[in-house]
């Protein structure tokens, strides 16, 4: 496996850090205090080819490797976790599940203006009382022929005020469980959808997080994603693609964390020495640099499975879990490091540690891969290829 970036992706990483530099740190206080999402973002990533950067060219993407994908998560998040969850949902968990589900018909309406950063893309699994239970979700969709009356509720999505296009889960069979779900592609601008945005969030208070309501709403029947019954499998595979965004991400967030101790520890001076001469804040900084470094091993690792095409549910998994709890401990290192500082939003990293907290709850809690992760060592579960699986790169038209 080849570690080295290639001058493409250097110049991708150079791109994004030098657009987070100007479009969205010297901001990211404001917009937090406010409890603002500002999608203009969103246009000017579109503008530098972010918003599908390893979609294929065909489909108006970038054509990048996912391993790309995972740079501009990386430097995004070094900004703001609220800006790489927008291109995680958007990318991550719509337009790849688009890309690896969707019927030609459906890629050309859907996938090519989101690729393009034209529309926006979400997705709405997680309920009031189904989150790592998903066979407990309660929204339906009723066959109607020509089309499906979708009637429930979805919360804590992302973007639920901003996307354009939904993949929603729902019941057609209830009596099948987890079988009997399905997949559907839903506009915001069909009668009968509404959303509401949450507040008072601990983290990520510059994100669009909120609910998503259908009520009697009408989905085309050519919106169904996959077969009747494929729901469960293309949730899961989306989740492949989101939690290998936020495990890149996450490195982001640790360097974030890094780059502001550092800075502070050559600033500050306790007992006539910059506090980084004190070996127990070494130690912190130490424990920082090692866990961005296993991070990013373990998230280009899944990148470089999914660019051969194979399934890396495990890979993707260990990654997620794994990145997610060093963000979070270097997070509350960083604001140690800083001391009393550290607990005001004078400096950044009180932010990043109320932001560190939600990567490890969503997309599969450290407890669901911490299980998942034993149950492969003990022989308990097994993966098999799925009957989509993401195309690999670089991406061949023939083979769809």
């Amino acid at each position: 496996m080849n570690f080295n970036f290639t001058e493409e992706q250097q110049l991708l990483r150079k791109m994004t850090r030098q657009f987070v530099d100007k479009e969205i740190i010297p901001y990211m206080q404001e917009w937090d205090e406010q409890g603002r999402f500002d999608s203009g973002v969103l246009t000017k990533l579109a503008d530098l080819g972010l918003m599908g950067v390893c979609i294929p060219e065909v489909y108006g993407g970038s054509g990048m490797d996912y391993n790309s994908l995972a740079i501009v998560c990386e430097e995004l998040e070094r900004g703001d976790t609220a800006f790489r969850t927008a291109v995680s949902v958007h990318t991550g968990l719509n337009s790849l599940t688009l890309l690896q589900w969707g019927t030609e018909a459906q890629k050309q309406k859907y996938l090519v203006s989101q690729a393009k950063g034209k529309k926006i893309g979400a997705f709405g699994l997680t309920e009031p009382g189904a989150g790592s239970d998903v066979a407990a979700l309660q929204t339906t969709a009723v066959n109607k022929g020509d089309h499906y009356v979708l009637n429930g509720q979805k919360t804590w999505i992302s973007l639920c005020d901003t996307a354009d296009h939904f993949i929603v889960f729902a019941y057609t069979d209830k009596s099948k469980k987890h079988h009997g779900i399905s997949a559907f592609i839903v506009e915001r601008s069909t009668p009968g959808f509404s959303s509401k945005a949450t507040k008072g969030k601990l983290g990520i208070r510059a994100g669009n997080t909120g609910e998503l309501f259908f009520e009697d709403m009408k989905v085309p029947a050519e919106n169904l994603l996959g077969k009747e019954g494929d729901g469960f499998k293309i949730a899961m595979s989306a989740l492949d693609n989101g939690r290998f965004t936020v495990a890149a991400g996450a490195c982001g967030l640790i360097m974030a964390c890094m780059e502001a101790s550092v800075d502070y520890c050559h600033e500050r001076k306790t007992f006539g020495h910059e506090i980084g001469k004190h070996q127990l804040v070494q130690q912190m900084i130490a424990n920082m640099e090692a866990g961005l470094q296993m991070s990013r091993l373990l998230v280009y690792r899944a990148g470089e499975l999914k660019n051969q095409g194979k399934r890396n549910t495990r890979e993707t998994s260990l990654a997620k879990w794994q990145a997610c709890d060093f963000a979070n401990r270097a997070a509350d290192d960083a604001v140690q490091v800083h001391g009393a500082y550290g607990y005001s939003n004078e400096y950044p990293v009180e932010r990043h540690l109320r932001n560190s907290k939600a990567p490890v709850i969503y997309e599969g809690t450290r407890e669901i891969h911490t299980i998942m992760q034993a149950q492969y060592v003990l022989g308990y579960r097994k993966d098999k290829p799925l009957d989509h699986m993401l195309p690999a790169w670089p991406y061949e038209p023939d083979e769809q």
